[in-house]
């Protein structure tokens, strides 16, 4: 449970662009500290363009930052084994949700 986000709130994240069917995926990232996956998750667009270049993209494959109800990020992220990192436009670290 977040203490920043409400289950109907937006928050912005990247996706990997996936053209065939099964369609597009979200981006995760492993924090080396703790050997954690996690998705990168934003609580503004813009907050989400500044730290793009921060995070480890597949230079083979296309990549945009898109919205996505809170609700349904947890869902995809549990489903996957996934924990939430919400980060600010540095790359810092927020607030950790699993």
């Amino acid at each position: 449970m977040s203490e920043k986000i409400k289950d109907d709130d937006w928050v912005y994240v990247v996706v990997i662009v996936d053209k065939t069917p099964g369609g597009d995926q979200l981006l995760g990232q492993t924090f080396p500290e703790d050997d954690v996956s996690f998705i990168p998750t934003f609580l503004s667009k813009e907050d989400a363009l500044k730290c793009y270049n921060l995070l480890v993209l597949d230079g083979n494959k296309k990549h945009e930052v898109q919205a996505i109800l809170y609700e349904d990020l947890k869902a995809r992220a549990k489903e996957n084994g996934f924990m939430i990192f919400v980060l600010d436009g540095q790359g810092k670290v927020l607030e950790k949700i699993g």
